[in-house]
């Protein structure tokens, strides 16, 4: 069982936010940490305006978010790092060979599905993404603490 989750995306504004906030939700009564970091991160913006429209949506709040770069201590501290793509995995373990063995595509029981990334796409690509992290997080629960 894993208690300290770390998601991961590229710029930390649409994927890894949606994800950690709906992975928050979730865990309610779980003693499980949860956080987001970005590899090529936007560091100090806010959740991209679709991806809180589309949290908003389903009764999530993502407006207290700021995007942060990925650090080796995070890295460190987490016991499962889920990534959106698999080359992902690749640029994290190239920087911290510590993680591997460790660091999964959030989409790994969806058979390996990648999430692709909805930044400056429509409203409806962030709803497909709500939609692809929705199930792929399902399939995480049994495996975080309880």
């Amino acid at each position: 069982m894993f208690s300290k989750v770390l998601v991961l995306c590229v710029g930390n504004i649409c994927r890894s936010p949606m994800a950690e906030a709906m992975l928050r939700q979730r865990l309610q009564g779980r003693d499980v940490q949860v956080a987001s970091a970005g590899l090529k991160a936007c560091v100090g913006a806010g959740i991209d305006p679709n991806a809180q429209a589309v949290l908003q949506q389903a009764h999530l709040d993502g407006s207290a978010h700021r995007a942060c770069q990925v650090s080796p201590d995070m890295l460190r501290w987490a016991e499962l790092v889920l990534v959106m793509e698999q080359h992902h995995i690749s640029a994290v373990v190239n920087d911290a060979p510590q993680v591997r063995g460790k660091a999964f595509l959030i989409g790994k029981w969806q058979n390996d599905q990648e999430i692709a990334d909805p930044f400056r796409r429509p409203k409806k690509e962030f709803q497909t993404t709500y939609q692809l992290l929705s199930r792929c997080i399902d399939d995480w629960l049994p495996y975080l603490s309880h």
